[in-house]
C-alpha cells in the first residue's frame, strides 16, 4: 500500500457538485503513484459499481463509501425550518457486509428520511454500523460543528458517541482543502484528538481532477444553484483547493502530524470489498403444490403452450426449437426468470390490462410465444432464439413488455405484494448534459447573450449522441468562431469540460411518449 490513500472524494454522482469523472479518478490515483482510492458521493451510491470496475481495471484498490446525511432528530422527523438542517459523515465499508450496511443505509435515507435530502439518523446508524469505518466529515460534519460553535463539550459528546458505535474504525478527519476557516477546525480537532485519544485521519474532500479544473466546478456549482459567475452571492469553493492532491502535497501540509497520513493507508488495508459479477441471483417463484420443482411445472407450462398455439399435433420443426430452447433456459437457469415474467403478464391479461405483442430480442423465443409472453410467432417469421439467450451471453436477458399507461401500476403494484415491497424497485435514469444543453448551461453562467448561446447550441448537428469535438470538426463555421472568438472558446472549452456528467436522476420512463396513448413498458427490478 502506498504512502497516503484519498479516503473523501466527490464524483459526478455528486450531481452538479463532483467534477470528477469515473473513469478518470483511478486514472489519476496512478499517476500520482497511489494504489488505492475511496468514492464517497453525497448521499448516494449511484457510482460504486462502476468505480469498483475502473478501479480493478487500473490496478488501484476501491474503497466503497458515502458522505451521509444525518438528521438534527430522527429521520422521520420533517418539520421545516429543523429538519432542513443536517450534518455530513463519512462511511468507508471495510467488507462485503459493510457495503451490504452502507447500501442500506442509504436505501433507508430515502424511503424513510427524505427530506430535502436523503437523511438517516443515529438510530439506524448504529443498527448497521457492521462493516463500517467512520469519518468526522468536512466542516459541514456534526463534530466541527460544534466546535465552531464554540460547544467544545457538546462535541466531546458527539465524537464519544461515535467511537462507542464504531471503537478503532471511528476517525476525526482533517483537511488540507485551502480553506482559512479549516485551519481553526483543524487545530480544534487535534485537540479533541489529543483530548480523547481518537485517531486523526487527513482528506482533502475532492471535487474535482486537477488545480486547473477549479472553474469547471465552479460553473458546475452555478448549474446547480441557477447562478451566474457573476453573481456575489452564489455558491462557491472558490477559495478552496478541492482536487486530488499528490501524497507529497498531503504530507508536507501535515508534517507535523504523520499520524494522519499513515492512517489513511490503515483504513486503506482495512477495507476489502469483493464483488462478483456474472452471477444472477433470482427470487424465488412459487409453484403450485403438485409440481415437484420448479422445472416441472415450467415444462407443463411450454407444453400446454406448444399445443395451444400450434394445435396437438405440432411439426417436428417446433417441437425440436421449443425442446432447445427449454435446454438452454434451464442449463443457464433462467426457468424461474421465464416464470416470474409469464407470472405478472398472466395477472395482466386475466385483469383486462392491455399488454403489447412483445419487442426486441425476446420475440425471438417459441417458448415466450408458447406460454404468451409474447404474442408474435418466431417460427413464421424467421425470429432468432439466439439474440435474446445463448450460453455465450453474460447479461441477463430482458423483456421489453408494453402495458396500457394507465393500468401499469397496477402490474408494478401486483409484483411488488406477490414479492415484498422491499424486493422491488424501479430503475433510475440520470439526465446527462448533452452537447446543445450544456453550451446553453455554460453560456447563462458566463453571461452570455441568449442569442449568441442560441446560435451556438443550434450550430451543433442534430445528430444522436454528437459531441462538441465532433461538432467542431463537422462545422466548419462553429470551427471558425471557436478559433477566432475568445468568448466562443471559453463557452465551448468548459462545456466539453462538463459535457455528460449527469444532471439530475429520475425514474426510468422506460420508452418516451409522445401522447398517452402510448403505451409503456414495465421496468422494474425483482430482487432477493
Amino acid at each position: 500500500m502506498g504512502k497516503f490513500v484519498h479516503l473523501h472524494i466527490h464524483s459526478e454522482f455528486s450531481l452538479l457538485d463532483g467534477a470528477n469523472r469515473i473513469k478518470d479518478l483511478p486514472v489519476r490515483a496512478k499517476e500520482l503513484g497511489m494504489d488505492a482510492m475511496a468514492l464517497t458521493d453525497h448521499g448516494v451510491m449511484y457510482g460504486a459499481i462502476d468505480f469498483y470496475k475502473a478501479c480493478k481495471k487500473e490496478g488501484v484498490k476501491p474503497i466503497i463509501g458515502c458522505e451521509v446525511y444525518i438528521a438534527p432528530r430522527s429521520r422521520l422527523n420533517k418539520e421545516p425550518g429543523i429538519d432542513n438542517k443536517y450534518n455530513h459523515l463519512i462511511l468507508l465499508a471495510k467488507n462485503n457486509e459493510g457495503y451490504k450496511n452502507l447500501s442500506k443505509l442509504v436505501s433507508i435515507g430515502f424511503t424513510e428520511g427524505y427530506y430535502y435530502k436523503p437523511r438517516i439518523d443515529l438510530e439506524v446508524l448504529e443498527k448497521y454500523h457492521e462493516g463500517l469505518i467512520c469519518l468526522s466529515a468536512c466542516a459541514a460534519g456534526a463534530v466541527p460543528q460544534a466546535l465552531i460553535s464554540g460547544e467544545e463539550k457538546k462535541a466531546e459528546e458527539i465524537a464519544e458517541w461515535y467511537r462507542s458505535v464504531f471503537g478503532d474504525d471511528y476517525y476525526l478527519e482533517i483537511q488540507n482543502n485551502g480553506y482559512k476557516d479549516q485551519v481553526l477546525i483543524n487545530q480544534k480537532l487535534i485537540a479533541l484528538s489529543r483530548k480523547l485519544n481518537i485517531p486523526l485521519v487527513a482528506t482533502n474532500d475532492a471535487h474535482y481532477l486537477k488545480k486547473e479544473d477549479k472553474n469547471f466546478h465552479e460553473v458546475l456549482l452555478c448549474i446547480q444553484t441557477g447562478k451566474r459567475m457573476s453573481d456575489p452571492d452564489r455558491m462557491s469553493f472558490e477559495e478552496g483547493e478541492l482536487y486530488i492532491k499528490s501524497p507529497e502535497e498531503m504530507a508536507e501540509y501535515f508534517k507535523a502530524f504523520p499520524e494522519a497520513i499513515e492512517n489513511t493507508v490503515k483504513i486503506a488495508e482495512k477495507c476489502n470489498v469483493e464483488f462478483e459479477f456474472g452471477h444472477t441471483i433470482l427470487p424465488n417463484y412459487d409453484v403450485p403444490e403438485e409440481f415437484e420443482t420448479h422445472y416441472d411445472y415450467f415444462k407443463k407450462l411450454c407444453d400446454d403452450g406448444i399445443k395451444n398455439r400450434y394445435g396437438e399435433n405440432p411439426s417436428q420443426e417446433i417441437l425440436d426449437r421449443a425442446e432447445y430452447e427449454i435446454s438452454i433456459i434451464k442449463k443457464m437457469g433462467y426457468v424461474d426468470y421465464f416464470l416470474i415474467v409469464w407470472d405478472f403478464i398472466h395477472y395482466a391479461k386475466t385483469h383486462n390490462i392491455p399488454v403489447g405483442p412483445g419487442r426486441g430480442s425476446g420475440a425471438g423465443s417459441i417458448i415466450a410465444y408458447a406460454i404468451e409472453i409474447t404474442d408474435i410467432d418466431p417460427i413464421k417469421y424467421g425470429l432468432l432464439f439466439e439474440r435474446f439467450l445463448n450460453p455465450e451471453r453474460i447479461s441477463m436477458p430482458d423483456f421489453d413488455v408494453d402495458f396500457c399507461y394507465e393500468h401499469r401500476q397496477d402490474v408494478i403494484d401486483y409484483v411488488s405484494k406477490k414479492y415484498g415491497h422491499d424486493h422491488v424497485s424501479q430503475i433510475i435514469t440520470f439526465g446527462t448534459m448533452a452537447a446543445k444543453m450544456v453550451i446553453r448551461d455554460v453560456a447563462r453562467v458566463l453571461d452570455v447573450p441568449y442569442s449568441e448561446a442560441d446560435s451556438l447550441a443550434k450550430m451543433i448537428p442534430n445528430e444522436l449522441h454528437i459531441t462538441i469535438k465532433k461538432a467542431l470538426e463537422q462545422n466548419k463555421e462553429l470551427r471558425d468562431r471557436y478559433e477566432n472568438e475568445e468568448t466562443v472558446k471559453k463557452v465551448l472549452d468548459i462545456a466539453m469540460g462538463l459535457e455528460g456528467m449527469p444532471r439530475q436522476a429520475s425514474t426510468h420512463a422506460c420508452r418516451n411518449s409522445y401522447n398517452k396513448r402510448a403505451s409503456r413498458y414495465l421496468c422494474t427490478i425483482i430482487c432477493t
